[in-house]
């Protein structure tokens, strides 16, 4: 179905007032409200779950959903003829005029607002009618470079959009135009330093994270959502003597140049003013001779922070001194529930090393560890803090060290979703092997990534698992046809299903109870988390494949 033919079939559905209810924004209070009938922010609501409470598409009728409309985005600067008579294309930027990226993929969330999408990928964003796929206008970013590796979405603040750019500026657009109101810098490209996150916005605060692959210092930063104006600067590592795990390195200087990125979006839990997201890798990942042999704080950790004040409250750290660059930048979850007999409010993640942690939310403390990859091998047991205890048998070494997972992780950046009804958190789970080869024997270690060589020896197997909070055990497995990672991540839904890729090409809804198949349709490799909105009267879901966005809606 093309997109003239979908319009004029789910045009059946429409009033003739609904196709002008669209071009709002989202107040602050807003954002505070469970997930409903739209998707405001990066994770649906403040919570990371992805789990929405619309009911229409469920285990019963989810097998009567349809196309709805498909619309191909084209990034880069149109100058065709005719151009103007077409979408509006707004330019802004403070690069050259000759780097004109033509290629992306849609790697983020979706904003689905008052019947608009609002969709990004690098150097390039676009507003959608949700209805019928049309665009409504193009906004296209002048880049200077940077690392063009995905755009995890908009963050938006009444009628404002908010992105990072690859070149390191965090850009502020009018929704309804697309017309761009300021753009700041947040880092310094030359440093090696590149913005994918979905910034987040919280009352006052739009906060914006980092990524680096070299040996810069993490960190997360705050700005004002009406003037840009930097409020507070939040370091991941200690950058100076004195700070908060110092002695955890070797010396100021390394840990200076320690890492911890905050390259993925994290949540906040309005009862205690905290954000809680996770940080990345150590620098050098691989080599210890500038680090020490010591935890290395904060890095590969949950990091809570107060909003107004970017102070931290607590951390938990996920993989003590990692020598694989295992990233703790997934998305936590908060959420309620019962443990061991008593309410408690909790925070979980599947971190990529191939465990899944269980917190209290409000003070950090331990409660659960259970490593969920089937292969995983490179701790032996926990440490007194919770966290798994590295093997230094599987670092990196001369002749080889046979590690799971590899350094892509049993999952990666893909958002998982969690379940209230089932009291499940819904994962991917990726068991392969690497041999990882020291190839810098230097004591004094090596810049970023550098000083090593990993050598893939194959993918054992894929999973969609469902993990029990209370334990950390895998109530369900539901295994892929392929040997990698389903898609861009998983959304639940109060109508019984989990929606995601399945590593071969198609969307697929699960039984959110046991993982069975209940539909699925071939459109390609998902390239992000599906979501879903209500418009209308009807419920619908989305999706994209590398640059194509899909809606479907019950027939």
């Amino acid at each position: 179905m093309n997109r003239l033919s979908a319009l004029l079939s789910v045009s059946l559905f429409l009033s003739p007032l609904a196709l002008f209810a669209q071009g709002g924004g989202v107040s602050p209070q807003d954002l505070l409200k469970p997930l409903s009938k739209d998707w405001p922010t990066y994770n649906g609501d403040y919570t990371g779950k992805r789990y929405s409470a619309l009911t229409q598409v469920n285990r019963q009728t989810v097998k009567n959903l349809s196309l709805a409309w498909y619309s191909q985005l084209t990034p880069g600067l149109d100058n065709s003829p005719g151009r103007a008579s077409q979408v509006p294309q707004i330019v802004g930027g403070e690069g050259p005029d000759n780097i004109n990226i033509h290629s992306g993929t849609i790697k983020g969330t979706i904003l689905a607002v008052d019947g608009t999408l609002y969709v990004t990928m690098p150097d390039n964003a676009w507003a959608i009618d949700a209805r019928d796929g049309h665009l409504l206008w193009h906004y296209y970013w002048k880049t200077k470079g940077g690392t063009h590796i995905g755009n995890r979405g908009f963050g938006m603040w009444h009628g404002y959009l908010y992105m990072e750019t690859p070149d390191d500026y965090l850009v502020s657009l009018d929704a309804k135009t697309g017309k761009e109101r300021w753009h700041k810098v947040i880092a310094n490209m030359e440093e090696g330093y590149f913005a994918t996150p979905a910034p987040l916005v919280i009352g006052n605060h739009v906060l914006v994270g980092m990524g680096n692959d070299i040996d810069s210092p993490g960190y997360l930063q705050s700005f004002d959502p009406e003037t840009g104006d930097l409020q507070w600067k939040f370091y991941t590592v200690p950058m100076k003597k004195g700070d908060p795990g110092a002695d955890t390195w070797k010396n100021i200087d390394a840990a200076r140049h320690g890492g911890g990125q905050t390259w993925i979006t994290g949540a906040f839990d309005p009862e205690t003013n905290l954000y809680i997201f996770g940080t990345g890798n150590p620098t050098p990942a691989y080599t210890t001779g500038l680090r020490g042999d010591l935890d290395n704080l904060f890095t590969c950790s949950l990091i809570a922070v107060d909003v107004d004040t970017g102070k931290m409250k607590w951390y938990f750290q996920t993989s003590p001194h990692d020598m694989h660059d295992y990233d703790s930048a997934q998305t936590p979850v908060l959420f309620d529930g019962m443990f061991k007999g008593k309410m408690r409010k909790m925070v979980a993640t599947t971190a990529r090393n191939g465990y899944y942690f269980t917190l209290d939310r409000v003070t950090g403390e331990h409660l659960v560890t259970s490593k969920y990859g089937e292969t995983t091998n490179w701790a032996k047991g926990l440490t007194p803090a919770g966290g798994p205890k590295r093997d230094p048998n599987k670092d990196a070494t001369v002749a080889g060290s046979l590690a799971s997972p590899n350094s892509g992780g049993t999952i990666n950046w893909e958002p998982v979703a969690y379940s209230p009804v089932t009291g499940l958190l819904y994962t991917y789970e990726l068991n392969n092997f690497s041999v990882v080869y020291l190839t810098d024997t230097d004591p004094r270690g090596s810049m970023g990534l550098g000083g090593k060589e990993e050598l893939s020896v194959g993918a054992v197997s894929s999973y969609l698992t469902a993990i029990d909070y209370r334990t950390g055990a895998s109530r369900w497995r539901h295994r892929f046809y392929s040997n990698s990672v389903g898609g861009g991540g998983l959304l639940a839904t109060a109508g019984g299903l989990v929606f995601t890729g399945d590593g071969a090409g198609s969307l697929v809804a699960y039984d959110a109870a046991d993982g069975k198949t209940l539909w699925n349709t071939r459109i390609g490799t998902i390239s992000n988390a599906p979501q879903t909105f209500s418009m209308d009267g009807h419920q619908y879901v989305i999706c994209a494949s590398g640059g194509t966005l899909w809606s479907f809606i019950l027939h």
